[in-house]
């Protein structure tokens, strides 16, 4: 442990810290409210028992359904990039640098080990940490990731992508709004036994520092600098996360907008339950019995009654009568509206909230989401430039400059669409014979294919033979040749029912040359 810097001192205790706490209370109030332990609905001072367990009763995490739900519509399946083709580069470079007279390059009979940013993105495992980054952004209004040189479990020099979540780290931009790199970060590591620990990130070093919470007697310190280490990113290593980012530099979240809402929700939901508890059965009464004369007379009344006696009274005067109970319907259709509301307001298609969905149509389906279509398609774009961003910079780390300085790769995105995998077959095979688009453009489509399968698939085709492959190229062009039937014409069994292009009449055939 040594001595810091005056200056780094004081930026740590008096910008730093402080702003990191003053957002960890904002957060932690989102973060009460994005699980199932925000506060419960305000009641009177002389509330019972009873009264506070239906408080806790009334209590649902809507706001987690809507972040949850938005979040299963992102993730992240491949890598695209123009110096990135589909293939093994060595084949494919092989292929482009051959002369007519040069014989066809071997190909290779083994799988085609992933390279680039795409080998870098699946050694940190960010096939299955990418949702907690996804989610933390959509919750919160942002996220972090943090890209630091390292070394995978086998010793080879590997950077090391780690997300991180707002509540313990916050980055200081001198234009929030503008600015891709902070100036400075800070995260909490530890909090605690009367002490608090950092890591401070700038464009040099990450520093790691302990401050005590408690005053010493012994004349200790109160801040040390325990660690410096130096990263060679050249910025700060520190790549924010956000669905939506306005030209203040605000980052509104899923949850903070509409914590009013919810609170609404949950009001209306404890207004059904206490009416339920307490009036929900009739109360029946009597006026103008005479009452017994001693206590053990009244006894004896109470143990004659019983559900299948009678009540009579020697007074004429006595009347019988009930209270009816309170109708629900009210409460129902109240908080059934509330809900309505809360789907509109966040694009979340109601039938996910409410369960409610009756012999729907794939046309219905996508008609109510077509919301929540929008608003993803928007945070795709957003979150994309972030990964596109983390990326960059673990290639600089990971010394490949070529793809740090490639300003054209992304990120693809899972087709999460209501629709089934026959209809995406179809629709992309059209686009092949119809709009003559390459095969193995359309592949990385397909739901739920990856990069990795469109680099398997393009090596298996390349293992056929020349003669093989030609007759595969010239059978797909005659389908794309060949002129449609006229529909519904008699007679004429070679359209389908649905106008489909006809199947070809003619099988074209290759012949070797000689």
């Amino acid at each position: 442990m040594t001595q810091p810097d005056p200056s780094f001192a004081s930026l740590v205790m008096d910008k730093l810290i402080p702003g990191l706490k003053n957002e960890q209370q904002r957060l932690n109030r989102i973060d009460r409210w994005y699980r199932w332990t925000h506060e419960d609905v305000r009641l009177p001072r002389l509330a019972t028992k009873e009264h506070r367990e239906l408080a806790r009763l009334s209590k649902t995490s809507w706001l987690g359904l809507v972040v949850a739900s938005t979040a299963q519509c992102l993730f992240v399946d491949g890598y695209r990039s123009m110096l990135d083709p589909v293939g093994d580069p060595a084949e494919i470079n092989a292929q482009l640098n051959r002369k007519p007279d040069d014989p066809i390059p071997p190909v290779k009979d083994k799988p085609v080990a992933p390279e680039g940013p795409w080998r870098i993105w699946l050694a940190n495992q960010m096939d299955k940490r990418q949702s907690a980054i996804h989610r933390a952004a959509i919750a919160y209004g942002y996220s972090y990731a943090t890209v630091l040189p390292g070394e995978d479990f086998t010793g080879e020099k590997m950077p090391v992508i780690r997300g991180v979540s707002p509540r313990k780290m916050l980055a200081f931009y001198d234009d929030p709004a503008f600015d891709d790199w902070p100036e400075y970060a800070i995260e909490c590591i530890d909090s605690g036994k009367g002490q608090e620990r950092y890591r401070i990130y700038d464009e040099d070093t990450v520093r790691t520092v302990t401050i005590k919470t408690r005053i010493s007697d012994d004349g200790t310190p109160n801040f040390t600098l325990d660690k410096t280490e130096h990263h060679e990113a050249n910025v700060c290593p520190v790549i924010r996360y956000y669905p939506d980012l306005d030209l203040d530099g605000r980052t509104p979240g899923e949850v903070e907008p509409n914590i009013a809402l919810a609170a609404r929700i949950n009001k209306t939901a404890y207004d059904r339950m206490l009416t339920q508890h307490f009036n929900s059965w009739k109360i029946r009464y009597i006026a103008g019995m005479q009452e017994p004369d001693s206590e053990e007379s009244a006894a004896r009344d109470k143990m004659k009654l019983e559900q299948s006696m009678f009540l009579i009274a020697a007074d004429p005067d006595t009347k019988f009568g009930s209270l009816p109970e309170t109708g629900l319907t009210g409460f129902i259709e109240a908080h059934e509206n509330d809900i309505q509301a809360l789907a509109a307001v966040t694009h979340t298609p109601t039938h996910e909230l409410t369960g409610q969905m009756v012999n729907l149509s794939a046309e219905a389906l996508a008609a109510a989401r077509a919301g929540q279509t929008q608003k993803t398609d928007g945070y795709k774009h957003n979150i994309g430039g972030s990964h596109a961003q983390t990326l960059r910079l673990a290639s600089f780390l990971d010394g490949d400059d070529k793809h740090a300085k490639d300003i054209t790769g992304r990120v693809t995105w899972q087709d999460t669409s209501i629709r089934s995998i026959a209809q995406a077959v179809d629709a992309l095979g059209k686009a092949a014979i119809m709009l003559h688009v390459p095969d193995e453009a359309l592949w990385g489509r397909i739901p739920g294919v990856e990069k990795s399968d469109v680099a398997e698939w393009v090596r298996m085709r390349n293992l056929q033979s020349p003669l093989e492959q030609m007759q595969a190229n010239l059978d797909r062009q005659a389908k794309s040749t060949l002129p449609p039937a006229a529909k519904g014409v008699p007679g004429d069994q070679s359209s389908s029912a649905n106008g489909t292009a006809p199947k070809a009449k003619q099988q074209v055939t290759a012949k070797p040359a000689g």
